[in-house]
């Protein structure tokens, strides 16, 4: 990470110490022997921190987020609720660390299998990527052409998730729209929800029709997916401790 300044080198570490302590004290509790012998694969940095065209410049509002990729030993080790959701509340309130952090958890098969595939997201994780942690014998994939048959399944994918997200927010901007006639607090979150539709859209256009994302769709990608695991954990959380 020589390429950081010294601030983001200890803030990462900070983060690597956290996600791997809470990790640590999570499986020790669990009862079955794979899950308490469960471990971190690798930590890597992806996202505008690798590529060096982050942004820093919190008198204007707006850092770079930390993208983490954390790869572990088994499918159900990458459950947010049960594994990461304290470490993830720990370092959003972590004194030591200013920049926002996104972490998505997998399994090195999940992304092996996406390598050989052609997957483009992962192959510039792999490319770009920076392994702040590592256990021997946890190597990625060797990545391979994206065939056009990959190519076709995999835009398909996208645009059937991409443009019913993009019309949910479009609805709800419609609905806040119409609360805000009188309300200046409901058209400014109608502005925003039309923001949120600008971005899916833009990212739905370029995961379908193109094979290389821009930072700003490479940086929303991951952000999205940790959200979506955070929800879930929120939701499980609520349920376990409705008061």
């Amino acid at each position: 990470m020589d390429h950081l300044p010294l601030v983001q080198q200890g803030e990462l570490d900070r983060v690597k110490q956290l996600l791997m302590g809470e990790f640590a004290q999570a499986t020790a509790r669990a009862t079955q022997p794979w899950k308490r012998n469960g471990s971190i694969l690798k930590v890597v940095l992806f996202g505008s921190y690798a590529r060096e065209d982050w942004v820093d410049e919190p008198q204007n509002g707006y850092q770079s987020d930390y993208d983490l990729l954390i790869i572990v030993s088994h499918p159900d080790l990458t459950d947010i609720a049960d594994y990461w959701y304290v470490a993830e509340d720990k370092i959003l309130r972590d004194a030591e660390i200013a920049r926002p952090v996104n972490i998505i958890v997998h399994t090195l098969d999940e992304v092996n299998q996406a390598l050989s595939r052609g997957e483009y997201f992962w192959v510039d994780i792999v490319r770009d990527g920076i392994v702040l942690y590592e256990r021997p014998g946890s190597a990625f994939a060797t990545p391979q052409p994206l065939t056009m048959a990959d190519a076709y399944e995999m835009a398909s994918k996208y645009l059937s998730e991409w443009l019913p997200s993009t019309d949910r927010a479009l609805t709800t901007a419609h609905e806040q729209a119409l609360k805000g006639a009188d309300d200046l607090g409901w058209r400014k979150e109608a502005v925003f929800s039309l923001h949120q539709a600008t971005e899916r859209a833009y990212i739905c256009f370029l995961l379908v029709r193109t094979p290389v994302l821009p930072p700003l769709a490479q940086h929303q990608i991951p952000a999205v997916a940790g959200r979506g695991q955070r929800d879930t954990a929120d939701r499980r959380m609520a349920a376990r401790h409705p008061d």
